[in-house]
């Protein structure tokens, strides 16, 4: 069984919706950074030197490669990344091997099999 790691910066307000969301499409958990702080193309506002800017949740999810894709669009729907600038990102990339999940492997493996 192959995993993604999906890496999402989100408005910590969205932070709860969005994991309800990736669950709903196949998540089986997720690890949860609070205060989290981004950087996009327009640098962050300060009025005398305090952070104007809302603080992010980094949520890190090791997912079944098969339903990586469709997490990463629900949690880019829910998040509304692409509504306007500056409200959130969202990446996989691949895990080359994966040690602590192999109560997640065991109740995957049969859901898999039956969606493939």
């Amino acid at each position: 069984m192959h995993f993604k790691l999906i890496i999402a910066m989100v408005e910590d307000e969205k932070s709860d919706a969005v994991l309800d969301a990736a669950r709903e499409a196949g998540a089986t958990g997720a690890t949860v950074l609070n205060q989290a702080r981004g950087e996009g193309i327009q640098p962050r506002k300060t009025f005398l030197g305090l952070d104007l800017e809302a603080r992010r949740d980094m949520l890190l999810l090791v997912v079944e490669e098969h339903r990586s894709r469709r997490i990463l669009e629900r949690i880019a729907e829910v998040g509304g990344f692409d509504s306007s600038p500056g409200t959130g990102i969202a990446i996989q990339i691949d895990v080359e091997d994966a040690v602590g999940v192999r109560h997640q492997m065991r109740s995957l493996e049969k859901q898999v099999e039956e969606e493939l």
